[in-house]
This record gives structure tokens, sequence and C-alpha cells, in this order.
């Protein structure tokens, strides 16, 4: 079978025909019958069962080739050139000794049709569905990476996300509250207070950094307060310390219309004192059991950790008839991951290294009013 090509002017080299003396099983002759290329050199693979094959280029008058009206297969005219087909055993032109038999050799000039050049072949494999997709993860995952290595080497926050719309249409901010909207762990200035200061410590800093279970270390640790007078509460309460730019960060949400609610696995006594400070419209956190003016040392259900946080999310943004994707979530441990990887917005605040790498964006440098500049709001747009 022999394809067709526009005729150049007489006396073009490009008249010459090249053919193809293999068949391919139950399919007649290789399309290559008389492509349009006069450069020496140009090959063929060989038919699909692996028998290599050879491509003539006829070059003058009364040759006999194979794709030729009168010619028998294989027969060939004495200005008949053959060159070897890249599937035969040796070494070929363009090719090197060590190369393995069949392996495709670039070549310039037009493409044989019986495959195609190697960098169209890898275009077609890359159209393949979901090949992009994939492609532009893995180097949005290798970009972030590298920008985290930055911010940590420069000590700078750097942010990197979609300029979408969603970007500036958030309308749900929640925030742990121990050392995030506040400079302490609670629990951890109740155990000084108890005398027990280091040992609950130690206990908190390996949950926070997802060592052991956060509920399993909440259990343990409030056994350890039990009988801590409940005046005790009261004096904490008092000297908390607000995180530096949080007043600015609440103020400026409250003008652009957002909710914000705080979701702590500390406890409620405290988070109420917070809220009443900042303005923020929801608290959830965990109850403490006084009975005759002293903490019992039990849990009251339902303990919020990081399952329970991840769940509030969800039913506050259903409450106020908001998609997951205009929500903002803001922690710094463990426990906080799962809200971080739901909310459109995850943001690790000071956080430890695991959060840090597992969350989205980061600000590490900045007051906790560095959160506006992942809003699109700028300097100039604020009052503060």
């Amino acid at each position: 079978m022999q394809g067709r090509y526009r005729t150049p002017g007489r006396g073009h080299p490009a008249r010459r025909l090249v053919g193809c003396s293999h068949r391919r099983p139950g399919r007649g002759r290789c399309p290559a019958g008389i492509a349009a290329a006069a450069r020496a050199g140009q090959q063929c693979r060989g038919d699909p069962a692996g028998q290599p094959g050879q491509c003539r280029r006829r070059a003058g008058a009364g040759a006999a080739g194979p794709g030729s009206a009168g010619g028998a297969p294989g027969a060939a005219g004495a200005g008949d050139r053959r060159s070897p087909c890249p599937d035969a055993d040796g070494p070929q032109p363009g090719r090197s000794a060590a190369d393995p038999p069949g392996r495709t050799v670039p070549r310039a000039g037009p493409e044989h049709p019986c495959h195609p050049r190697p960098e169209r072949a890898g275009r077609d494999r890359a159209r393949r569905p979901g090949a992009t997709r994939h492609r532009r993860a893995a180097r949005a995952q290798a970009l972030r990476a590298g920008l985290l290595a930055l911010a940590q080497e420069g000590q700078a926050d750097i942010g990197w996300q979609a300029d979408d719309l969603q970007r500036q249409h958030r309308r749900l901010a929640v925030f742990d509250m121990d050392s995030t909207l506040i400079q302490a762990e609670v629990i951890d200035e109740l155990a000084k207070a108890a005398g027990i200061g280091e040992r609950v410590a130690a206990i908190t800093e390996r949950a926070m950094r997802g060592e052991i279970d956060f509920r399993a270390s909440f259990t343990e640790r409030m056994a350890l307060l039990q009988g801590l007078s409940e005046e005790v509460l009261e004096d904490i309460g008092a000297g908390l310390r607000l995180t530096e730019g949080a007043e600015r960060l609440f103020a400026e949400l409250k003008r652009l219309g957002y909710k914000t609610a705080i979701l702590s696995g500390g406890f409620t006594y405290f988070a109420r004192q917070v809220q009443a400070r900042l303005g923020i419209d929801y608290v959830y956190a965990n109850e403490l059991e006084i009975v005759d003016g002293k903490l019992t040392g039990r849990a009251v259900e339902p303990i919020v950790d990081a399952q329970r946080k991840a769940d509030l999310l969800q039913e506050l943004a259903s409450r106020e008839g908001l998609t997951l994707a205009q929500t903002i979530a803001v922690g710094d441990g463990a426990n906080d991951l799962p809200m971080l990887a739901l909310a459109g917005l995850g943001v690790a605040f000071r956080a430890k290294p695991l959060v840090r790498q597992s969350a989205r964006q980061s600000v590490s440098v900045l007051g906790l009013d560095g959160v506006l500049y992942l809003l699109g709001v700028e300097d100039r747009h604020t009052r503060g």
C-alpha cells in the first residue's frame, strides 16, 4: 500500500521515493511505502512481530523496489540503496554499539510513518489522562519544600498559594487557643501551680509534636491536677498574655465580616476570657470538673481532640451556610492538623516542625496578624 505526497518540481530530490521491504502480518506493506524523504539514513523500526526490516530508497529510473508497481519484493535496481532498520543487530549509522537493539534513533527530516519521533512519543505519553495534573502536583510540592527550607534559613515567612476568588472570599476563621491566641499552654501553668510543672510540660510537648495521642495525654495530665484549688484558676487567667498581632487580626476580621471561633484542647474557663477580650463569636474547649472548690482530675466528655476540632469546623461552616473552602484554621500542634487540612486555608502558626511541614501555609516570624497577608489584605487596607 502506497501513501501519497505532493510532488515537488521536476528534478527536486524529494521526488525520490522511500519504500520498505518488510510486511506486517495481516496488514500488508509498511505504510512508509513512499514517505516523502530524500535524506539518506532514514530508518524504519521493523514489523510488529519483531523481525528486522530494511527501508529501500529508490534513487533512479528502472529501479524495481517493493513500493513500485512492477517490482518483486526484495528486488533492487542498480540505483537502489538500503539503510538497515534500527531493530537489526549490530551498530547502525547514528548509533553506538552500546545502544540496545530497537532503540529509536533521533534524526532530522520528515517523520517516518511507522513510528513517531522520540520527542513526539514523549508528548503523546504526557497527554495521558491525569499525567499533567500529577506533574503539576509534583512540581508544586517540590516548590513548596524549597520555599519552606528557604524560609527557615532566612528567618522569614514565605506564603505561596493560588490567587483565586476564594482567597478573598473566606468568611469563617477558627483558632486554637494555647500557644496560638495566647502565649502559654494553660495546662502547664496549672501544673506549675500544683508543683508538677516539668512533668506535665514534658507530656504536653510530646503530644504537640504528635509523638503520643492527644486524648490519652490529656487524660493523664488531668489526673495529675487532682486536688488543685479553684482559686488558682483566677490568678492564672489574669496573667495570660495575648499573642502579638491577635488584637489587630480580630479587629480586621470583624471589619471584613468574618465569623470567628476558638476550637481548643484547653479549657473553657480561660477560653471565655479570651473570647471577651477579642470579640470572638464561638468557643469550644474542655470543661474543668470542680467539686468542693478543687479539681477532680477527671476529663469531662466530649474531649476536644484533633477529630473533634475537625468535626466542629464542619459544623460551624454548615451553620453559617459556608463551604469548607471559605474557612480558615490556625493552630500550632499536631492535634490541629486535621482541621488545618480540612479548611480552605490552613495556617501553622509558630508551630512544631511536623505541623509546619504538613500545613499548606505557615507563619513563624510575624505575629498573628501575618495571617492577613495570606487573605490578600495589605497594610494599606487595614485601619491599624
